[in-house]
């Protein structure tokens, strides 16, 4: 690819993660709003929360398979219109007081968010190596700023009364433009898989990474760094509100600056990956995370609980994208390794939202994310199997094709 063409293609990978960004912060902003306007308690809404988990599992077990058959990029606009509709969907299901219609919206939101979220990964693994510079975490960086944006908007409507299923269509309009905008830029063919020769191969390749320790190591590490970040994506507005005594719009705010900390730590983090190792970078992380959520959970002081969501945000924001980096770096099948990193990790949004809505029900939110805490402490331990890459600084050949680019101790060459 030209040069040109990398840029153009990068820069849709930042709009398609923008854009999630956007859709899963609105309604994670006017969750309160939306349990009041189903009349459901917090055990309840756990369960219609279960309908994204659900459908994440579903988009990310299945992507994989479609990614090496179809290639990233029309699993990834097929994703992109499901998000669209999903939105949509949750919407009406707000306007009416269906909890089962909001649950579907956000069943097919999860197929479009988790089958999209290995596509635009492993294009942006893709781009890594035709560079040879780190992009995974700018990339989830513009995730994060999506949800910035996405929930200084939902604050505003919450504030201003603004109805949740009018909000939610405004943002259908936003993503939709972004996509139409932004998928030309993605090539076909990345991620495509060439079949085995029967004779020699009778079974696939994927399944054989399962097999790999350090890459199930891997895997541990997202999955508690994914319900870090899914918990507060889930609970953090209503832990605020009914954990905190703060009001619906302020808890609104504190998740605001929860993104804009996830923003800042994955936009700084190439900084850090450049020089420090990435197990170095993962534990920093898992215990700036753990630091946040002990603060949030056992003080009483409600100043200092909405500032430790700093170091919430700060810690869960490098842990999933540079362990699904050293996920693609690991060996050979890259879109394999990608693939069951990222399910490992969604297996904390299948069971994070109702398991935690149910010890909420019964001992309160700021007791159930005790669980959270627990696994953020296991990442600090697991943090060896991140690898020790360091990556490659700007203007050391990055501007040189991959064919020719010097290879690194630790680094993989692409056959």
């Amino acid at each position: 690819m030209t040069d040109r063409a990398v840029h153009r293609r990068r820069r849709a990978l930042y709009l398609f993660f923008f854009l999630n960004g956007i859709a899963m912060s609105s309604w994670v902003t006017r969750t309160p709003d939306i349990r009041d306007q189903l009349d459901v308690s917090t055990g309840q809404m756990g369960l219609v929360l279960f309908g994204l988990s659900v459908g994440s599992m579903t988009g990310i077990l299945c992507s994989g398979r479609f990614v090496s058959r179809f290639g990233t990029r029309p699993v990834t606009a097929l994703a992109t219109l499901f998000v669209v509709v999903s939105v949509l969907v949750v919407g009406a299901g707000s306007a009416l007081g269906s909890a089962p219609l909001v649950t579907a919206g956000l069943c097919v939101f999860g197929v479009g968010v988790g089958s999209g979220e290995v596509a635009i990964n492993v294009d942006g693994a893709d781009v890594e190596r035709i560079t040879g510079t780190t992009v995974l975490p700018t990339l989830h960086g513009c995730f994060s700023l999506g949800t910035v944006i996405g929930a200084l908007a939902g604050m505003a409507a919450t504030a201003a009364a603004f109805p949740a299923h009018w909000h939610l269509l405004a943002v259908a309009a936003v993503t939709a433009a972004i996509f139409v905008y932004a998928i030309g830029a993605v090539p076909a063919g990345t991620g495509v898989r060439a079949a085995a020769p029967a004779s020699d191969s009778p079974r696939p390749a994927g399944p054989q990474v399962w097999k790999d320790r350090r890459l199930l190591m891997i895997g541990a590490i997202v999955l508690a760094m994914a319900l870090a970040e899914g918990a507060a994506n889930d609970w953090l507005p209503l832990l605020m509100v009914d954990g905190h005594g703060l009001d619906a719009a302020v808890g609104s705010l504190v998740y605001v600056g929860f993104a804009a900390a996830m923003t800042l730590g994955r936009f700084g983090g190439t900084f850090f990956l450049n020089r420090y190792s990435r197990a170095t970078v993962v534990r920093a992380s898992a215990v700036s995370g753990a630091v946040g959520l002990c603060l949030v959970i056992f003080s009483d002081n409600t100043v200092v609980a909405a500032a430790a969501v700093l170091f919430w945000g700060l810690g869960a924001s490098l842990g999933f994208p540079v362990a699904l980096s050293a996920a693609g770096d690991s060996g050979p099948d890259e879109t394999a390794r990608v693939g069951l990193v990222a399910t490992i990790g969604y297996i904390a949004f299948l069971v994070g939202p109702p398991t935690l809505g149910f010890l909420g029900d019964h001992y309160g939110l700021r007791p159930a994310m005790v669980v959270v805490l627990a696994f953020v402490a296991t990442a600090v331990l697991a943090a060896p199997a991140a690898g020790t890459r360091v990556s490659r600084r700007a203007g050391d050949d990055a501007a040189l094709p991959a064919e020719l680019a010097v290879e690194r101790p630790g680094q993989r060459t692409e056959g």
